[in-house]
């Protein structure tokens, strides 16, 4: 009988695992939607990543800006691949939230974005992002 529980208490907590790992899987997918979609210039593919009524916060000049993912991509335009180097820092998943963070360097500065997603009808999306762009002269920052 205790065996019997030992395995029952396993396979729960292999279960737990895989659900982690699927959602991890899910949010990777719609950031690598994001990054990819940048890098080729591809506004219909950055537009998989982000939940339709998704913002964009951050501070330009010194003051607090938002546009709506509509906006942002307006702004990608065909052209072509992007000179750049994409990495994803963090995913954290609670249930179906999760924060995540990636870092997009080009030559002269790097984007440090951090989103929230939300896990609508079964698929990551990105509701929110804000992000910072540090020149390459602000390595402390």
């Amino acid at each position: 009988m205790r065996s019997y529980l030992t395995v029952c208490l396993l396979c729960l907590f292999g279960l737990g695992l895989n659900a982690q790992e699927s959602a991890v899987q899910g949010v990777e997918k719609a950031l690598n939607y994001y990054l990819d979609g940048g890098t080729n210039n591809d506004a219909d593919m950055v537009a998989k990543a982000f939940h339709p009524a998704a913002e964009l916060k951050f501070v330009k000049d010194g003051g607090y800006q938002e546009i709506s993912i509509d906006d942002f991509l307006a702004r990608i335009k065909p052209g072509p691949k992007s000179d750049r180097k994409t990495s994803i820092k963090y995913i954290n998943v609670t249930g179906q939230a999760a924060s995540a963070s990636v870092e997009i360097d080009y030559a002269d500065f790097t984007f440090i974005d951090y989103f929230n997603l939300l896990e609508v009808d079964g698929e990551w999306k990105i509701v929110n992002k804000i992000f910072f762009k540090r020149m390459k002269a602000e390595k402390g920052s």
